[in-house]
């Protein structure tokens, strides 16, 4: 019984070779915990209950958007919960990212809404766009996509550049937190990723500010190149990563030789 106590234990406090120092959830979690829901409840498909079908259908238009915006939330969420779990920061450094953060996330959650929206409703032909007398249509002239596309990218950045200053900010404390090597690398490995995410919503927001018009799709369709980047940068990454790792377990079994061989064992 208190194995398996042990072991839960643990599994709660650790990821795949990372421990967490983050252990019974701090005021600095439940905030931003109240602040992502609180975003998504102003992404919800209709912000009252639909009285007759016709209003039901219109309302289930959005529900693709609404899709594509929680499962942004999510991941700067999921990257948010990793971050403390990892570290258990408190400091007023981490405190001040941490409110930055939110922020952000708070300020763009109607020009998220909006651009899905936009898109999905675009790509279906207009078939996925729910239709009122306030927005319809959506955007009058070519000059506002743009801008939406800008805004979006610099929010995109926004969002990473603060990540990449929490886990800067972990990284310079690496030795009061006692990382080990491959935590250090693993920690390393989440600053270059979220820098690259910063590159990539700048790149987009200056390609839809220089682009013509009619081609500023191409500054969206460069979001695409995210997934090749995570499969390079995460195959480099690895093959360190497994470095590290071999390196550590031939030390630790040195180690543990070293013990049994030593007279007072």
């Amino acid at each position: 019984m208190s194995h398996t106590s042990s072991l839960s234990k643990t599994n709660l406090l650790t990821d795949k070779n990372f421990r967490w120092r983050g252990g019974e959830m701090t005021r600095i979690e439940a905030f931003a915990d109240a602040v992502f829901a609180f975003a998504v409840t102003l992404l919800v498909v209709a912000l009252e209950v639909p009285h007759t079908f016709e209003e039901l259908t219109n309302a289930m238009k959005g529900f693709g958007a609404f899709a594509i915006c929680f499962a942004l939330l999510a991941m700067v969420w999921h990257h948010h919960v990793k971050f403390f779990r990892r570290y258990g920061l408190q400091t007023l450094w981490a405190s001040i990212l941490n409110c930055a953060l939110l922020f952000v996330v708070l300020f763009y959650v109607y020009p998220l809404k909006f651009l899905f929206t936009f898109l999905v409703g675009s790509f279906t032909g207009g078939r996925l766009l729910p239709h009122g007398p306030v927005n319809a249509p959506m955007l009058q002239a070519q000059h506002e996509v743009t801008t939406l596309m800008v805004i979006y990218g610099l929010g995109f950045a926004a969002v990473f550049l603060i990540l990449l200053l929490m886990y800067r900010h972990a990284y310079h404390l690496r030795h009061e937190l006692e990382l080990d090597p491959l935590e250090i690398h693993m920690t390393k490995y989440e600053m270059i990723n979220h820098a690259a995410m910063v590159g990539f919503g700048v790149i987009s927001a200056f390609m839809a500010l220089v682009l013509p018009p009619r081609f500023v799709g191409i500054a969206g369709m460069f979001y695409g190149g995210i997934g090749i980047y995570h499969w390079i940068a995460g195959t480099i990454m690895w093959k360190k990563h497994t470095k590290i790792a071999d390196s550590m377990a031939t030390e630790a079994e040195t180690a543990a030789r070293a013990t049994q061989a030593s007279p007072g064992s």
